[in-house]
C-alpha cells in the first residue's frame, strides 16, 4: 500500500466525498485506512457501574484504500505517488506531478 499514517488524503467516492484529511490507521492486510473526521460512525456504551449513564461514541471508522487519493504536501494536487531510488540506496515515494519527494 502506498499511504502511510500522517499522510493528507481526498476522499473520491460515498458520503464524504471531496473532503480531506490526514491518515490515523493504516491495516495493510485488508487493504483498509481510518481518516480523521471522515467516515464517522456511532458506538454505544452501556454503563459500567449501577447510576451511570450509557455513552455515545463516535470514531471514524476504515475505509478501503482505493477510496481516496493522496494529496502531495509539495504542491497540494492530488496524485497517484511512485518510487525511486536514490543513490545511497534508499526506497522512497515520489509525486507524479511535481517529481518531489513525499
Amino acid at each position: 500500500m502506498k499511504l502511510k499514517k500522517g499522510d493528507k488524503v481526498k476522499i473520491l467516492v460515498g458520503k464524504d466525498r471531496g473532503k480531506t484529511g490526514k491518515v490515523l490507521q493504516v491495516n495493510n492486510e485488508k487493504n483498509k485506512i481510518s481518516i480523521e473526521g471522515a467516515n464517522l460512525l456511532f458506538k454505544n456504551l452501556r454503563p459500567k457501574k449501577q447510576g451511570e449513564k450509557g455513552q455515545r461514541i463516535q470514531f471514524p471508522a476504515l475505509m478501503n484504500a482505493s477510496n481516496v487519493i493522496l494529496v502531495c504536501p509539495k504542491c497540494g494536487q492530488n496524485t497517484r505517488p511512485g518510487y525511486d531510488i536514490l543513490e545511497n540506496k534508499n526506497k522512497v515515494r515520489v509525486c507524479k506531478k511535481c517529481k518531489e519527494i513525499i
